[in-house]
């Protein structure tokens, strides 16, 4: 196929956008549109190829797959390999696991299922996850089994019967899919059925362009489709951030600018002369290396330091991907597509041993729990991980839906609800610390805040499961004729930032309309006899504090490092502090800020006890110690205090 400048300029305009979003530049909030980007490209660029192979008669399932192998897996197992030395120096056990199960996931093209079932609440975050970013690669994979398929059974039809099947299968998936950023928001985003749709755009631009029936356009309409098409993809970089529902109908947006650029632009327009520049189709030459670099490098950087890494190291390293990238681009990919250098059989033969090897190594590291490398061997890392485990308060069962059953219950009448997300579930402990007979019961769903009739929309476990959740809190409440408080505590009281799921669909509020929703909670509990307690999330930072405690300890390093200032508060936290002080003249707010900082230090860890076990839940041990520190039970019954 001709060779097109501005579709290198156009990957380079994807690949910087993500590789900065996940390096934490705020400005680059939506840069993660850059991967839809890549859907497009490559459903463009790879059914265009098809097409013309149809033309001249002479599809092959084996070419299909060999120029594939050819363009993927050099230098994707060059990266694998370049983790695996890092890997065993500095992984913990529980990361190498998951680092383990990653590489046959990624050998089989099925990282992005591993990745949806590990996108649990307390599960490592994603950003630790060298391999994280091969889901897409997989979901491009899953794609290329099912695509070439469905062209060779239906190529004896005519071509309107392909494409109106092909067009129900796009509106299908996206209408899954924006069902799904609500209802399941991990699958909609790592799995093929509701991403499909992306890849179809592709496909459509390509039997468009390929069409010998297409209505020649004129200038200006070339110009505008361009700017139009480059505009929206901007829009979609500088807009969006990870509140926005994703996959949505708000993926339209960058996906269909997309497909205007590719339509529109050209060497003869102001749009395509622009991603024709140089300094563009260099980066756009070298932009899968590029994006398989990053997030190893930024990965593993995360995990060397006791902290957050600076931005000036991400820029260091952002950088640097681009560097790697060229050498891997250079000496890697390109030697591999050219079969007068390396033949067929050369291909499909390392393919398949580098894959059986990386599927060993990960079975093995897998079967050992992980507990290979250097970490491993440290006796201290199996005591503090357990010290530092999820904690959920009551048991493990009160997560995920509200169950009125003994495990979440001390007692069968009892006097104290906790209602809440896992800030709510981390406050058990402190409560029975303070009060060992304590009559409590516990209806707790991670991510759903305590809010009637509304939910963060890209809740974990569903945003109506979140709304449905609250509805039985307060049935329970309203039948319930021992409840005297009912303790209600979130870091999400304003749930998130702007995108907020109701009974009636998606909607933007402000926090003062979020406040008043929060208002008429407490209202409503006021009036069926029990008395609201707000316990405030405690003081967080951004940092995994948790993981700097552990890392300190088996690093030697002094956990002093790991205290942080109150004026480094999280920002969406400041504005959570601000809605409860402005509650606080009329309901009872308890402030866990009081009993962890001093003198604006907020501490941590006392003498032995680790208060935090990540960026801002508390320890079982931790929530103990304050909870006898502050007598989290006397607190219910203290006058109101501003």
């Amino acid at each position: 196929m001709k060779y097109r400048r501005e579709i290198d300029g156009l990957r380079a305009l994807a690949v910087v956008p993500v590789i900065l979003f996940h390096g934490g530049f705020d400005v680059f909030s939506g840069g993660f549109v850059g991967v839809d980007v890549f859907f497009v490209i490559s459903g463009y660029l790879i059914t265009t190829i098809l097409l013309k192979d149809i033309e001249q008669g002479k599809l092959s399932i084996v070419n299909f797959y060999e120029r594939r192998a050819r363009r993927i897996l050099p230098a994707l197992f060059l990266v694998m390999f370049a983790c695996l030395p890092f890997a065993w120096l500095w992984l913990f056990p529980s990361d190498m696991k998951d680092f383990a199960e990653s590489l046959v996931a990624v050998s089989a093209f099925t990282s992005n299922i591993l990745f949806w079932r590990e996108s649990g609440y307390f599960d490592t975050v994603a950003e630790l996850k060298p391999l994280l970013h091969t889901w897409s690669l997989a979901v491009e994979e899953q794609y290329y089994v099912l695509f070439p398929l469905f062209l060779m059974i239906t190529g004896k039809l005519r071509l309107r019967w392909v494409l109106a099947m092909l067009v129900v299968v796009a509106f299908v998936s996206l209408a899954l899919a924006h069902w799904g950023s609500i209802a399941k928001p991990a699958a909609a985003f790592y799995l093929l059925p509701t991403r499909g749709w992306e890849l179809l755009i592709g496909a459509f631009v390509a039997f468009y362009l390929s069409s010998n029936n297409r209505v020649p356009v004129s200038r200006t309409v070339q110009e505008l489709g361009g700017l139009i098409g480059l505009l929206l993809l901007l829009y979609g970089i500088f807009a969006f951030d990870k509140t926005t529902p994703f996959p949505s109908l708000y993926t339209i947006v960058p996906t269909f600018g997309t497909a205007l650029i590719i339509i529109y632009a050209s060497q003869n327009s102001f749009v395509g002369r622009f991603l024709g520049l140089q300094v563009l189709v260099g980066v756009g030459l070298i932009s899968y290396s590029a994006y398989l670099w990053h997030q190893p490098l930024f990965a593993f950087a995360r995990l060397r330091s006791l902290s957050e890494p600076s931005q000036a190291v991400f820029s260091m390293l952002a950088a640097s991907s681009l560097v790697l990238a060229y050498f891997s681009w250079k000496f890697v990919e390109a030697p591999f597509r050219k079969e007068c250098l390396i033949n067929r059989r050369v291909v499909f033969l390392s393919a398949a041993v580098c894959s059986l090897l990386f599927i060993a190594i990960g079975l093995i590291g897998y079967t050992l729990e992980g507990k290979v490398g250097k970490v491993a061997s440290d006796g201290r890392y199996a005591d503090l991980t357990y010290r530092l485990r999820a904690n959920f308060g009551l048991d493990r069962a009160c997560d995920s839906k509200v169950l009125d059953t003994e495990e979440c219950k001390t007692a069968n009448e009892p006097e104290v609800l906790l209602w809440g997300d896992s800030y709510a579930m981390h406050l058990a402990q402190g409560f029975l610390a303070s009060n060992g007979s304590i009559k409590i019961m516990q209806t707790t769903v991670s991510e759903c805040a305590p809010v009637l009739g509304l939910a963060p929309a890209s809740s974990m476990y569903g945003a109506q499961n979140c709304i449905d959740g609250n509805d039985l809190v307060i049935n329970l409440i309203r039948h319930s004729r021992s409840i005297k408080f009912v303790v209600l505590s979130s870091p999400s009281f304003l749930l998130g930032h702007s995108k907020i799921a109701t009974r009636d669909g998606v909607r933007e509020l402000s926090d003062e309309e979020i406040e008043a929703h929060f208002i008429t909670t407490l209202e409503r509990i006021s009036s069926l006899g029990a008395t609201p307690v707000v316990f405030s999330p405690p003081p967080r930072n951004g940092d995994d504090i948790g993981r700097c405690l552990l890392k300190a300890e088996i690093r030697n390093y002094s956990r002093e490092l790991c205290n942080f200032h109150y004026s480094k508060v999280e920002e969406e936290q400041q504005r959570v502090f601000k809605m409860l002080r402005n509650i606080s003249n009329t309901y009872k707010v308890v402030w866990l800020a009081d009993g962890l900082c001093r003198e604006n230090i907020c501490m941590t860890y006392s003498d032995d006890i680790l208060f935090y076990r990540d960026s801002g839940h508390l320890s079982y041990e931790g929530s103990a110690q304050l909870g006898k520190e502050m007598d989290f039970y006397r607190q219910l019954f203290a006058p109101i205090s501003n």
